[in-house]
């Protein structure tokens, strides 16, 4: 380590802090695993195994043609807790499209090791609109990320995508400049086509069949004033379609809760954990 080598051969950098029982953090597109730092420090002091890897194509994992689909991508995941050891009492926690990943390990690895999860900000179960999903983003609104992408990605990210996902107003921003810029700097070490590929399956995959398949305690956290990913087609609906879960919403937080509500969301994390 710190690599892990996939199924397919693909490489997957892998952070692996403390002792205990393990956590496993699932980052968001377009980032990698340091968006789950100040987590992972507060998990590790407070006597967990915290394990963060970064998706492949993003970050510092290898760069494939293929396997962007959630299918792959979660055999990615079995095959880094295979990897590290972490095969029993994990609690799996996934950010915005990281959630797709837990909710499919549920079900195409029918959930193997995991005796809770957490779905942050999450897309599950379904972010396209639709008629049965009449909350979901519009099919246009998904394109145009990827217009702005292929037309100007950097200032894409760092000027329209960011600025949504942090909450950044006119008068006010719940986070730095520099957030952006390190945001936006972590976005660009991923290449177009896994950008691109994963923006297609998090915005497309349906997640509703995957639900039944959560059969531990699950906490799922999303703030009211997300527009990247709207909380009524997803942690609602999330929260409605899995049988154990508790949500708490976030009172006019935006998508980055990581980073707007850190220290919250640590605390409810590590609340959950030591229930």
């Amino acid at each position: 380590m710190p690599y892990v080598k996939t199924r397919d051969g693909t490489d997957i950098y892998v952070k692996d802090w403390g002792e205990g029982r393990p956590v496993v953090l699932l980052h968001g597109w377009p980032l990698s695993a340091d968006s789950w730092d100040p987590q992972m420090m507060a998990l590790a002091d407070a006597g967990f195994r915290a394990i963060a890897y970064d998706r492949r194509g993003f970050g510092r994992s290898g760069q494939p043609w293929s396997g962007y689909d959630y299918d792959t991508l979660t055999d990615d995941l079995a095959d880094v807790l295979e990897a590290t050891g972490a095969t029993d009492g994990v609690t799996l926690v996934g950010f915005s499209m990281g959630g797709g990943e837990v909710a499919r390990y549920m079900s195409r690895h029918d959930g193997k090791g995991i005796v809770a999860a957490g779905l942050i900000s999450s897309v599950v179960p379904y972010m396209l609109k639709t008629d049965d999903n009449p909350h979901g983003t519009p099919e246009e609104t998904l394109q145009s990320i990827g217009d702005g992408i292929k037309q100007d990605r950097a200032h894409f990210f760092r000027h329209t995508f960011f600025k949504q996902f942090f909450g950044v107003g006119y008068i006010s921003s719940p986070v730095s400049d520099e957030v952006l810029d390190w945001a936006t700097t972590t976005a660009m070490m991923a290449g177009l086509k896994p950008t691109l590929a994963c923006a297609e399956s998090f915005g497309h995959t349906d997640f509703r069949p995957d639900l039944a398949a959560f059969r531990v305690p699950t906490l799922i956290i999303h703030g009211t004033s997300d527009q990247t990913v709207p909380i009524d087609a997803a942690g609602r609906a999330a929260a409605v379609g899995i049988a154990d879960s508790q949500l708490v919403e976030y009172d006019g937080a935006p998508h980055g809760l990581f980073a707007t509500e850190g220290d919250r969301l640590t605390s409810d994390l590590l609340t959950f954990l030591g229930r």
